[in-house]
């Protein structure tokens, strides 16, 4: 069981900007040990907190419903906050004793509470895809990760361009 925090900016882009912080809490289940990995099945609720801003106005395009108002609205600094449940897998393997790198992906469903020209409110997926290291303590372990997130709603929802965004996660995490 652990906490993770982390932080993070859209990938390079030039008609927004998005940056994010976030929290999680990190549960994992061993499930299988091998000769030189062990996989981990992982749950973390997470919330995460977001500042985005439309900065090319034309990506509201004229056939769109009062577009001129979206485009006003959309170009102002909004805060975000989403709510996710991400469950994934961790494929582990040791370097040393107290060493490990290991390989990062969850899927999960999320609420978003901001609409925005890239992504409805509601409902919309969470995907991470991380590379991580990992530092045993006795019972603490220490990890970093950089993870690359994608969000999007499937096309369940109207506006589905999504963001994607890299991060930086540390996590401290006690063995019970």
């Amino acid at each position: 069981m652990g906490i993770a925090y982390g932080v993070g900016n859209e990938l390079k882009n030039k008609n927004y900007t998005y940056t994010n912080s976030f929290y999680k809490i990190h549960l994992g289940y061993v499930f299988k040990t091998a000769t030189h990995f062990r996989y981990e099945m992982v749950v973390q609720p997470e919330v995460n907190f977001g500042k985005h801003q439309l900065l090319n106005r034309y990506f509201v395009q004229p056939h769109e419903p009062d577009y001129e108002a979206l485009r006003e609205r959309f170009t102002k600094r909004k805060t975000v906050q989403d709510y996710i449940l991400n469950i994934g897998i961790v494929v582990r393997t040791p370097i040393a004793k107290s060493f490990d790198i290991y390989l990062l992906g969850s899927i999960g469903p999320m609420i978003t509470d901001t609409e925005t020209e890239r992504l409805s409110k509601g409902f919309a997926f969470s995907d991470v895809i991380a590379l991580g290291i990992s530092l045993k303590a006795a019972t603490l372990t220490f990890d970093f990760r950089p993870s690359l997130r994608h969000v999007s709603n499937a096309g369940f929802q109207g506006s589905n361009a999504g963001f994607n965004t890299m991060n930086v996660e540390f996590q401290m995490t006690v063995v019970l």
